[in-house]
């Protein structure tokens, strides 16, 4: 029997196996129509076509199929073969973030919490606010970074329109009512949230019930100036311009903070602030890159955390974009101020924190990316492969990073990145197997070596079936060993030049030996 005529034969086959396919990798119909496109456009069906093509109504051309199984890195043969796969993505995979046991459940009542927080906080050096932003992300995390009530609030303001040129902006601005005043301050030393002092500018603020005030020097960079302007279209909408929020501040002092909440007690003026600032924040890039739209644009660039310096688009807000609006959920991301500050923090895939978001890590491991980037001069993305030890936990992540600078001039990087080990194991592949291999290459390197073929070819696989082009990038060059603290190093050759400490429990070993003796 012909090929062609096994095409029409097997419809409800070939349908079920490529509605199978795309599920379990998060896409949607759009989604796939969009990928058939960059493939082969003459090929590409339609939204409609494909759905009748899944439904078993429709009976797609040996083209196409190509097309899907080059997406999907299946042999065509594979589409003919009349056993189906049961096997689906993982929802809640290891590395997800996991919760501590409440228990005794008596003692993590409210009302006890509510006396030994602030005691917390006054002992560990935290303070009120950075309490409620610790709060706020586990919040984000925990909801994968998807807020559908922002992203219809937003796509209700900008009518999904994309992209939004500054006079667009500035035309929703108008129609809500905001007056534009403009000011003129420069950069100031502070040290705010950092060991050091750092250059501070107030970008922009707003007061109550629709002025906006924006620094002339946005101008000069429309992708800030949309964003701010966006921030303060947010208030405006979401708190209908109550002017119950902080400035818009690059540098020494974070936005969204108040400058009086240095105490150690949770003042609900910290938590108001903190919780409006995310959700300005939030809405502001759903506003400047609608859901659907963005994310096909991020399909035609491989996910590039620079692709949005054709848009004016800020490279901070691509990046915190990405895991909202990607079908792959296990996502993560970094902003990274010297010499030791993450600013932005995002672990939807629970990947270890390399740095301190609000006390200094006297040993984080430097085989981290952001760290690399931040020793390097270059201003062009680069991606890396890691192999994360954490104790007998091994994790395999890619990331991108890139080395900027913000709207005062300070010098951070932006890092983000994925868990390859979901979507390994999607594609029938051994996680565990691939880890390893990777591992003791890079052990046999000293801790950073090539990856071997033939993880490199999952790997290669795995980023084209996500169509993340920094995967293929990373699987290029070497891979290293990271954890989450230089002391601990897994490396066989210690990193730091030293034998790794054994810890030698001493009380424990008294009572076993005295228990035997008595045996």
């Amino acid at each position: 029997m012909s090929q062609s005529s096994s095409v029409h034969r097997k419809a409800h086959f070939l349908g079920t196996k490529i509605k199978h396919l795309r599920k379990r990798n998060n896409l949607t119909l759009e989604d796939l129509s969009v990928r058939c496109v960059q493939v082969d456009a003459e090929a590409a069906p339609s939204v409609s076509y494909l759905s009748m093509i899944e439904n078993g109504k429709r009976v797609p051309s040996e083209r196409l199929i190509r097309v899907i199984a080059e997406i999907f890195q299946k042999d065509v043969g594979w589409f003919f073969d009349e056993s189906l796969e049961d096997e689906v993505i993982d929802p809640a995979p290891d590395a997800a973030i996991t919760g501590m046991p409440l228990e005794p459940g008596f003692l993590f009542s409210e009302s006890l919490l509510q006396r030994a927080i602030p005691e917390l906080l006054a002992q560990s050096g935290i303070t009120g606010r950075q309490f409620a932003h610790l709060l706020i992300r586990a919040h984000q995390e925990s909801n994968r970074n998807r807020f559908p009530d922002l992203e219809r609030a937003a796509e209700s303001v900008g009518r999904k329109q994309f992209p939004l040129r500054v006079d667009d902006v500035f035309a929703i601005a108008k129609r809500l009512g905001l007056t534009i005043r403009w000011f003129d301050r420069e950069t100031f030393k502070d040290s705010g949230d950092t060991n050091r002092p750092l250059n501070t500018l107030v970008r922009s603020f707003f007061d109550a019930p629709n002025r906006v005030y924006l620094n002339r020097s946005l101008e000069k960079n429309p992708a800030r100036l949309k964003y701010d302007l966006a921030n303060h279209i947010a208030h405006k909408v979401l708190h209908d311009g109550d002017g119950a929020r902080a400035p818009q501040v690059s540098g020494g002092r974070v936005s969204g903070r108040r400058h009086d909440t240095e105490s150690p007690n949770v003042d609900s003026k910290d938590i108001l602030y903190a919780w409006r600032d995310f959700e300005c924040s939030y809405f502001a890039a759903a506003l400047l890159a609608p859901k659907t739209p963005f994310r096909q644009f991020l399909a035609r660039h491989a996910y590039a955390i620079d692709c949005g310096n054709q848009l004016d688009l800020t490279t901070t807000l691509v990046m915190r974009r990405m895991p909202s609006v990607s079908p792959y959920p296990h996502w993560h991301y970094f902003d990274a101020y010297p010499p030791g500050n993450l600013r932005a923090v995002y672990r939807g895939n629970g990947i270890p924190l390399p740095w301190g978001n609000m006390t200094m890590v006297s040993d984080p491991c430097r085989h981290w990316a952001v760290f690399r980037m931040l020793q390097s001069r270059s201003q062009k993305p680069s991606a890396q492969i890691s192999v994360l030890r954490s104790g007998d936990d091994k994790r395999l992540y890619c990331c991108q990073s890139i080395r900027s600078k913000d709207a005062a001039d300070n010098t951070h990087v932006l890092c983000v990145g994925i868990d390859l080990s979901p979507a390994v194991k999607a594609q029938g592949f051994d996680v565990r197997d691939t880890i390893d291999m990777i591992e003791a290459s890079c052990n046999r390197g000293g801790g950073s070596a090539p990856i071997p073929v033939e993880a490199r070819r999952r790997l290669d696989s795995v980023g084209k079936i996500l169509n993340i082009g920094w995967v293929a990038e990373g699987s290029a060059r070497d891979a290293t060993i990271i954890c989450p603290r230089s002391s601990g190093c897994p490396r066989d050759h210690h990193c730091l030049g030293k034998v790794k400490p054994r810890l030698q429990p001493q009380i424990d070993d008294i009572r076993e030996s005295l228990l035997a003796r008595q045996g």
